[in-house]
C-alpha cells in the first residue's frame, strides 16, 4: 500500500496540506502519514505541534476515514531532513507540504524548508497554500 506523506506544521498552510493529502489519499486508495518535526532547540519551537494541535489533526484524520499514522520527531533534525528521510524509507507515492509566499530575496537569505524538500526529494512534491 502506498502512502501520502504530509509534512505538517501548526499553521494554516500545514492544515491545508493535511486536507489536500487526505483528498489525495482517498482518490488513490492510499494511507496517510502525517509528520511533524523540528530540531527542538527552542523551548517554544513554532514548528512543533502542541498536544492540542496534534489532537486537532487527529480529529481531522479520524473523521476522514483514511488509514493514517501521525508521528512527531524532535530529535535534532530539521523538518526537511525528517520528511526527506521518511520519504526514502516508507513506500511514499507523494509528499504534500504547506508553503507560504516568500520573496525571492527572503528565500535566498533565510532558506526554505519547502524549497529544500522540493529540491531534495526523489518523490513528487505538492506544495499547498492556505485559503
Amino acid at each position: 500500500m502506498m502512502t501520502v506523506l504530509i509534512g505538517y506544521s501548526p499553521t494554516p498552510e500545514g492544515e491545508a496540506a493535511v486536507h489536500f493529502g487526505i483528498r489525495q489519499a482517498k482518490a488513490f486508495g492510499e494511507d496517510v502519514l502525517v509528520l511533524n518535526a523540528g530540531e527542538g532547540r527552542e523551548h517554544d519551537d513554532p514548528g512543533i505541534a502542541t498536544e492540542q494541535q496534534k489532537d486537532h489533526v487527529l480529529d481531522i484524520l479520524k473523521k476522514s476515514g483514511v488509514a493514517f499514522d501521525l508521528k512527531q520527531y524532535v530529535r535534532g533534525n530539521d523538518a526537511a531532513e525528517e520528511i526527506l528521510q521518511a520519504a526514502e524509507t516508507a513506500d511514499v507515492s507523494i509528499i504534500v507540504i504547506g508553503s507560504r509566499k516568500r520573496s525571492p530575496v527572503g528565500k535566498l537569505i533565510m532558506g526554505s524548508t519547502a524549497q529544500r524538500i522540493i529540491l531534495g526529494s526523489s518523490k513528487p512534491v505538492v506544495s499547498v497554500k492556505a485559503d
